[in-house]
């Protein structure tokens, strides 16, 4: 989402740009950007880590920020159930390292608090579709940090009138997408059999669960407007797509686009989670009637880039 931010920054706005990063981050997303991060035109990377404060207060002094989008976590929900003690400390301790630090510095930027729909967790089908006020179950350490990181960037807001807003953005994807999560995972395999570089064989998890499905490209037209247009210290909303399927009907779209016949499906234990969120549609209507924003581009165009982006 990081890469997408800048795109879309450099191309509708006149900002400065400064991306934190930690020092062995992959560039692979941004390398169509190296010559002007070379020559620091409008794009300056500053490298540290949520964990560190020191280095928190550095890339705050060095870019004087008038906008903040905190984008960063351990993102990976699967992940976490491995290394649940680095989720919780990165994206919970994290987030009060950051706000913590603007609060202390001497800039008092508009700052996007990235959560997420995970916080909602499984969810009873009389609550669908999903609004602002449905009750948090998350079915994850990820989806307990976001919780934390939920109520971190509320509570800066009201205790101290930082003017920081929470976002639960639903499923997003899209080109660039790390391969971790089901769709990727799904378009890079078709990719590589394709390719002939493995069997017409593709490796899942839960195939079950109800996803909205959104393109990257919107959400971050999204979390602009979101600072921009009458930006509300302490709102949180919730920001999805709007086509629903299961994960199932997801992978079989991706199956249908490739140019192999017969691809096999194999359920891979690895892959599935202690329990999942399995019923995620949003109620997006509090933040439409707010920016006026509408998702643009369609499942279809979403799911044919991210393939041709593993191709």
């Amino acid at each position: 989402v990081g890469s997408h931010m800048i795109d879309y920054l450099l191309e509708n706005t006149d900002w400065e740009i400064h991306a934190f990063l930690r020092w062995n981050e992959d560039l692979s997303n941004i390398q169509h950007l190296v010559d002007r991060i070379n020559k620091k035109d409008r794009v300056t990377l500053v490298y540290g880590d949520l964990n560190d404060l020191p280095s928190l207060g550095r890339c705050v002094e060095i870019s004087k920020p008038d906008y903040v989008f905190h984008l960063a976590a351990q993102s990976y929900p699967l992940t976490s159930f491995y290394a649940p003690l680095e989720t919780l400390q990165t994206n919970i301790m994290g987030t009060a390292n950051l706000l913590q630090t603007i609060k202390d510095s001497d800039y008092d930027p508009v700052i996007h608090v990235c959560a997420s729909s995970e916080v909602f967790g499984r969810v009873p089908k009389e609550y669908l579709p999903i609004d602002e006020d449905v009750p948090f179950h998350p079915a994850s350490p990820y989806a307990i940090s976001k919780v934390g990181t939920d109520l971190i960037g509320r509570y800066y807001a009201e205790a101290y009138g930082m003017k920081v807003m929470t976002t639960r953005m639903f499923t997003h994807t899209g080109p660039r997408r790390g391969d971790v999560f089901a769709e990727s995972t799904f378009a890079k395999q078709i990719a590589m059999i394709e390719a002939g570089m493995i069997p017409p064989v593709i490796k899942v998890g839960n195939l079950d669960s109800m996803r909205t499905w959104a393109d990257v490209r919107d959400a971050v037209r999204a979390y602009h407007m979101l600072v921009t247009i009458n930006p509300t210290s302490g709102e949180y909303y919730n920001i999805g797509g709007r086509h629903s399927c299961t994960v199932k009907d997801m992978l079989n779209y991706l199956i249908s686009l490739s140019t192999i016949n017969d691809i096999e499906v194999e359920t891979d234990p690895e892959r599935l989670r202690p329990i999942d969120a399995d019923l995620q549609v949003p109620n997006t209507e509090k933040f439409t009637k707010h920016t006026g924003w509408t998702p643009e581009i369609s499942f279809e165009k979403t799911m044919g880039d991210l393939l041709d982006y593993w191709r």
